[in-house]
């Protein structure tokens, strides 16, 4: 009996495991959700201030009276992505709206493109100012495949800005494309 003894003062020694210390544990959630709060207001702070840069961009244009009697050459059901400054596809703008993804329904007439954006808001670009059509893989925010993305290149004021757009069916896109270099070299020819 003598072997057991020491077995038993063994066991009898041992202390039993700590009680969770609710107080820590509840100081530590805490904290990290106020740090993640920060961390939010920190890219809402930013946000804003990118916007506040950007507000030398004048209003965007509204619809012209009569715009919806011209005849369709296009129009297209999709996702708004983005506009950035032309030529640089992580310079998002911001100001007026234009940051702000959305569904989108486009319709180009000879008159310009309307974008008409649920939720957001909606603008359109006259003919005169279309610049350029292209299909690319990115833009601010958004990566696609190759020409997963329809960029249209168009001048607010004095700036020239590059607007991502993603038909529900991408086989439309190259359509796009073409009429808008139509549409373009037309203005143009009769600019002159």
């Amino acid at each position: 009996m003598t072997s057991l003894t020491p077995l038993y003062q063994l066991a009898a020694e041992q202390k039993s495991a700590d009680v969770t210390d609710w107080s820590a544990r509840i100081s530590w959630v805490i904290g990290l959700i106020v740090f993640i709060a920060f961390i939010y207001w920190l890219m809402r702070q930013g946000w804003k201030w990118r916007g506040s840069l950007q507000s030398d961009l004048p209003e965007l244009p509204a619809t012209p009276e009569g715009y919806a009697d011209g005849e369709p050459l296009l129009t297209m059901t999709g996702r708004y992505h983005a506009s950035t400054t032309a030529g640089q596809w992580l310079d998002r703008i911001v100001a007026h709206g234009l940051g702000t993804r959305s569904r989108v329904e486009l319709t180009l007439t000879e008159q310009g493109l309307d974008v008409v954006r649920p939720g957001a808001a909606d603008f359109f670009v006259p003919a005169a100012q279309l610049r350029d059509a292209r299909l690319d893989k990115g833009i601010a925010g958004k990566v696609l495949p190759e020409g997963g993305l329809l960029i249209i290149t168009w001048a607010l004021g004095d700036k020239l800005i590059d607007s991502g757009f993603r038909s529900d069916r991408s086989a439309e896109h190259p359509a796009w494309v073409d009429a808008i270099h139509h549409l373009t070299s037309t203005t143009e020819g009769t600019a002159r």
